[in-house]
């Protein structure tokens, strides 16, 4: 009956319940679902997290039947990976997939809803025309990403473009989970200006200003970042 429920996500760990054992090149490389960090090998990490997307894909897709045909969400499930963070482009991950652009939007669709990951809309003052404008798609763990995009094996080097592309992934989902965990009611967005310039992330609080936010991974930062 309505009144008498409530809803709980559980994200994978944040840095907070990591405490001391808490590693952010670790944290980039693997993830954070709580198996992961009981695993004590490069090799159980892999395995696990490779059999954690094939799992999924069995259980959660085809079983409950979301989706008949499972091969072009297949593919779908790797260009995702690979363009997480990124400006959603439908088209062309329609043409790369082979589907329609709206089978497309209801993969992405499929995927929020089962909490695989998050829209995050651009910036405007108007609620109804950031709807109206293409996204970008953050999955909720690195460590999915990178078994999704097949990249388990590659290491993750500071001041390299995975690094920061991991790094600025943990960051949103960091934001994400707290968020959610505080009851904080924020919203995020992201700013592109029409020359092209982006701010990452942009935080509405109710109450209070905006928070705006530039994630960069270096361990110097200037005005020109």
């Amino acid at each position: 009956m309505a009144g008498r429920a409530f809803t709980y996500h559980l994200y994978p760990y944040s840095h907070r319940e990591s405490e001391d054992d808490f590693n952010l090149d670790n944290r980039l490389r693997w993830g954070a679902l709580p198996k992961v960090e009981q695993l004590a090998t490069t090799e159980e990490k892999e395995l696990y997290l490779r059999t954690y997307v094939t799992t999924y894909l069995k259980e959660e897709i085809a079983e409950e039947q979301i989706i008949r045909n499972l091969d072009p969400f297949r593919t779908f499930l790797d260009v995702a990976a690979q363009t997480s963070g990124q400006l959603i482009n439908y088209s062309n991950i329609a043409r790369d997939t082979g589907v329609s652009v709206k089978t497309v939007q209801s993969y992405f669709q499929i995927l929020e809803d089962t909490l695989l990951g998050t829209f995050i809309h651009p910036f405007h003052e108007s609620v109804r025309k950031r709807m109206h404008t293409n996204p970008k798609f953050y999955l909720f763990d690195e460590g999915i990403r990178r078994a999704l995009s097949r990249t388990l094996t590659l290491d993750v080097l500071p001041q390299t473009r995975p690094y920061g592309t991991a790094f600025e992934h943990f960051i949103i989902n960091e934001c994400i989970k707290l968020n959610h965990y505080g009851r904080k009611d924020f919203t995020f967005s992201y700013l592109r200006t029409y020359d092209d310039a982006e701010l990452d992330l942009i935080i509405e609080r109710p109450g209070r200003l905006r928070a705006l936010v530039e994630i960069k991974s270096k361990e110097q930062v200037d005005e020109r970042d």
